[in-house]
């Protein structure tokens, strides 16, 4: 999965693996040709990865959990920011899958209300879905939601239209009014208008939506930079603990665990292909139940795992916030009002999943 452009992120890691199930499941049925053609073809890969890096395929499914109720939305901030943004533990990953949210959804709201004032509709985009950082596994989340599930984000009402004198009005369903109708556009003047041309040679509304995201990429960079080069310097703290001895033992005991409850696959990465086969080749109604099984033997199997590494990050980062303390302080002072200024002017929340 493509991260947002701009985003400091793990060297190399995925954060995501498996890819998230709400981005699976929110492809159409109906498809062109060729994209058709681009999923089986990604599920051919996915199962020949899996064969490449796993034992031979279990003769029995994992026993799923009991079902459960769907994760719900928390807006309970913590107790200090810099667990949000620098995260030592699968639990506190919960609030930095929040942050990212947020600052997706800022971009959207500034690109949707530029469109608006601009008479003219704003760009189709997938919804927003939180994005698990298996790096720092949420055990209990993945125990009881499976390897994808997560709570549904909420959708962002697009923001005020300006008026013929440059003022923003309305609020809520009010922003809507006038969206899409004739006289909405009539009001907003010349060359942005729908099918005109500007002399570059390009519709009025490609223009205009290209300036319209721009916009909205530029809002969502200067939210970002209060936090994302320290938040990429943390996550690159943390690579070296993929090599740390004692971690590499005791991944060594995942293989075993794993086989006991029908999975046989010879590390990690292997049982992240077979989920990644067994999620591309599973009918939809069976999937809750294929996820949750697998999300059950993952969890249960990489305690030990996380035993080692959570203490082992949480004393890596005491020595981060010393070694960077200057910029700590500022990220304390700056990111909360920060998020509480683009809350208030484009009506966001900040939600974070929770089990």
């Amino acid at each position: 999965m493509v991260h947002p452009a701009g985003r400091h992120r793990f060297p190399a890691l995925h954060r995501d693996r498996p890819r998230t199930g709400a981005r699976w499941r929110n492809a159409s049925p109906l498809r062109r040709p060729a994209a058709a053609l681009r999923v089986t073809l990604a599920a051919v890969a996915a199962l020949v990865t899996a064969a490449c890096s796993a034992h031979p395929a279990p003769t029995t499914e994992p026993v799923p959990p009991a079902p459960v109720s769907a994760a719900r939305l928390s807006t309970a901030l913590p107790d200090d920011p810099v667990r949000m943004v620098l995260p030592a533990t699968g639990a506190e990953t919960r609030w930095t899958q929040g942050l990212d949210v947020f600052v997706r959804q800022e971009a959207r709201a500034v690109t949707a209300s530029c469109a608006h004032d601009l008479g003219t509709e704003p760009p189709t985009q997938d919804p927003v879905a939180f994005i698990r950082y298996y790096e720092l596994p949420d055990l209990d989340f993945v125990a009881r939601h499976g390897m994808s599930g997560s709570a549904a984000v909420p959708v962002v009402t697009p923001g005020p239209v300006r008026t013929d004198t440059g003022d923003r009005s309305g609020t809520g369903s009010e922003r809507l009014v006038g969206r899409g109708s004739d006289e909405g556009k009539e009001k907003k003047g010349s060359g942005a208008g729908k099918g005109k041309r500007n002399g570059a040679g390009e519709t009025g509304d490609t223009a205009v939506m290209r300036r319209c995201v721009t916009e909205g990429t530029a809002a969502a960079t200067a939210l970002r930079d209060t936090y994302a080069a320290l938040q990429g310097q943390w996550f690159g703290t943390l690579v070296p603990l993929r090599h740390d001895p004692a971690v590499l033992r005791a991944l060594r005991t995942l293989p075993g665990c794993l086989a006991r409850r029908g999975i046989r696959v010879r590390d990690e990465n292997g049982f992240f292909a077979l989920a990644d086969a067994r999620q591309q080749t599973t009918s939809a109604d069976r999937l809750p139940t294929v996820e949750r099984a697998l999300g059950s033997a993952y969890a249960d199997c990489m305690r030990p795992v996380e035993a080692v590494r959570e203490p082992a990050r949480l004393r890596l980062r005491a020595r981060f916030l010393a070694d960077h303390a200057a910029e700590v302080r500022t990220l304390r002072a700056n990111l909360l009002p920060a998020l509480r200024r683009a809350g208030e002017e484009h009506g966001l929340r900040l939600v974070f999943p929770a089990a």
